[in-house]
């Protein structure tokens, strides 16, 4: 199981209920930052923590980078 601070488990809800839960349904930092209804620069934070902890995970894309989930804590 791996630890996760606050922010980051308001991320990862945040991202199950816009159904960032597979590859197939990735999702942006802007759209997980609207429904996390958090800043910008802490939803980023909290996206590049949970990518290295290996709960997300992030696909380079021509305009902005997708998100999604792969190992639920």
């Amino acid at each position: 199981m791996v630890e996760t601070t606050p922010i980051e488990q308001a991320i990862i809800k945040a991202m199950e209920e816009i159904g960032a839960t597979k590859d197939s349904s990735i999702k942006t930092a802007d759209d997980i930052m609207k429904r996390a209804n958090r800043p910008k620069g802490l939803v980023t934070n909290a996206l590049v923590s949970l990518t290295q902890k290996g709960v997300i995970k992030r696909v380079a894309r021509e305009k902005a980078a997708g998100y999604y989930i792969i190992n639920k804590s």
